[in-house]
C-alpha cells in the first residue's frame, strides 16, 4: 500500500519544477493530522464531492433551465466535462493532478440558481442594500463557513492552494471581486488550467447544446474557422448527429492540443522553478495566437446567435425575475423563511442569510419556491 510520504515522494520527482507539491501545500486554516494514504489535494477532492452545495450542481442551469430538458448540460455535467479537460491539460504538462482535479470539481460551487442570470439578479439585490455577490468570492464563503460538516470548525477546510483555485477562477464569464489572494499577479499553473478547460468547456458543449436545441444554425455555424476546422477530416457518410458530435470531440482536442503546444513552450523559456515563481509572472497557460483569434471568433459567435437567442433571453429574464421576488419577499417578511435559516438572522446581516439561502437553491427548488409564495392555489 502506498502510504500518503510515498505518494508526495512521486510527485516531488515527477511533478514539473513549477508545479505545487502537496506536501509544501500552505496549509489549512484550521490543522489537522496529515491523513495516512491521502495527499491533502486528494482530501480536498474528495471533501468537495461530499459537500452539499457540489451536489445541488446537478439542479442548477447552465444554458437551459433544467425543466428545459433532460439532454442538456446542468453545472454538475459541465463541472465532469471541466474536471476531465483540466486533468488531461495537467498531465500533459506535468503539474498536480489532484490540485487540478479539487480545483475543477468546487469551480462553480458557488453559482446561484439559473446560471449567470441569477447571479446578476442577487448581485443587483445585494448591491441595493449597500452589500455585494459573486459567485466565486461565494464559493470560498462555502468551502469556509456555510457548509457543516465537521464538529471542531465550519466548512470544509480545504487547502490554501484549492481556496485559492476557487476565488481566483476567471474566465469571459467570470471576473472575480476579492482582494483575498490577489497580492500574487497570477494564481497556480493549476488554476490557470482550470481557467482555460472551463471556457472550453463550455463553448464546445454549448455547440452541442445549441445545435441540439436548433438554436443555432448548423450551415451558418460551418462558416466560422474554428467549427469548420473541427469539421474538416468527417467523413462525408455520417449522419448529421454524428457530425456534430465528432465535430465537438475534434473541437475539444484541438483547443487542448493547442494550449499543451503553447504553454509548454512558454513554460521552456521561462523556466519557472518553484509555484512562487508562476504566481509572479504573467499567465504562462495559454492558446496560440493564431488559435486564440479563432476560438474568440467561435465565442463572438455564440454570444450574438445562442445566447442572445430570444429562447435563452426569455429562460433568463424568467430566471430574474424569480429571484428578484424571492429576495424581496423574504425582506419584506423574513419569517417567511424556513426556521433553521430565519435563526441565523440574530447573528448576521438580513440581506446575507437570504443572499445565502437563495444562491444555494437548485433551479428546482427556487421555482418550487416562488410557486409556493406567489401562486394561490400551491400548498405552502
Amino acid at each position: 500500500m502506498r502510504s500518503r510520504m510515498e505518494l508526495e515522494r512521486i510527485e516531488e520527482l515527477s511533478l514539473s519544477p513549477g508545479a505545487v507539491r502537496s506536501a509544501k501545500s500552505k496549509g489549512r486554516i484550521h490543522p489537522e493530522p496529515l491523513h495516512p494514504y491521502r495527499t491533502s489535494f486528494q482530501r480536498d477532492r474528495d471533501r468537495i464531492i461530499h459537500s452539499t452545495a457540489f451536489r445541488r450542481l446537478e439542479y442548477k442551469t447552465q444554458v437551459f433551465i433544467y425543466h428545459e430538458g433532460d439532454y442538456y448540460r446542468n453545472r454538475l455535467t459541465h463541472t465532469i466535462e471541466v474536471q476531465q479537460i483540466a486533468r488531461t491539460l495537467a498531465r500533459g504538462l506535468g503539474l498536480n493532478e489532484d490540485l487540478t482535479e479539487a480545483i475543477s470539481l468546487a469551480h462553480d460551487i458557488g453559482h446561484t440558481p439559473f446560471g449567470h442570470k441569477g447571479e446578476y439578479a442577487l448581485q443587483e439585490e445585494m448591491k441595493r442594500h449597500g452589500q455585494s455577490f459573486e459567485h466565486n468570492r461565494h464559493g470560498l464563503r462555502i468551502v469556509d463557513l456555510l457548509e457543516k460538516r465537521y464538529p471542531s470548525f465550519n466548512g470544509l477546510n480545504l487547502s490554501w492552494e484549492v481556496r485559492e483555485g476557487i476565488v481566483r477562477h476567471s474566465t469571459h464569464y467570470d471576473t472575480p471581486e476579492t482582494t483575498e489572494f490577489s497580492f500574487f499577479l497570477s494564481p497556480s499553473l493549476e488554476c490557470q488550467i482550470v481557467n482555460k478547460a472551463d471556457a472550453i468547456a463550455y463553448t464546445s458543449h454549448d455547440i452541442d447544446d445549441g445545435i441540439q436545441s436548433k438554436i443555432l444554425d448548423e450551415t451558418e455555424l460551418s462558416k466560422i474557422s474554428l467549427w469548420n476546422k473541427a469539421l474538416k477530416t468527417i467523413p462525408s457518410h455520417h449522419n448529421r448527429e454524428m457530425k456534430h458530435r465528432i465535430g465537438v470531440r475534434n473541437l475539444i482536442n484541438i483547443l487542448v492540443s493547442d494550449i499543451l503546444r503553447e504553454s509548454s513552450k512558454k513554460l521552456t523559456e521561462t523556466r519557472p522553478n518553484h509555484v512562487d515563481e508562476v504566481r509572479a509572472m504573467p499567465s504562462i497557460i495559454a492558446h496560440s495566437q493564431k488559435i486564440g483569434a479563432l476560438y474568440n471568433d467561435l465565442n463572438s459567435y455564440l454570444f450574438q446567435k445562442m445566447y442572445n437567442h430570444y429562447r435563452v433571453i426569455r429562460m433568463a429574464e424568467k430566471a430574474s425575475r424569480i429571484i428578484h421576488d424571492l429576495f424581496e419577499a423574504y425582506i419584506h417578511e423574513p419569517r417567511q423563511l424556513p426556521p433553521s435559516v430565519y435563526q441565523k438572522i440574530q447573528s448576521e446581516k438580513k440581506e446575507q442569510v437570504i443572499c445565502d439561502y437563495l444562491a444555494g437553491m437548485t433551479d428546482r427548488f427556487a421555482l418550487d419556491e416562488y410557486s409556493r409564495l406567489f401562486n394561490p392555489h400551491t400548498l405552502v
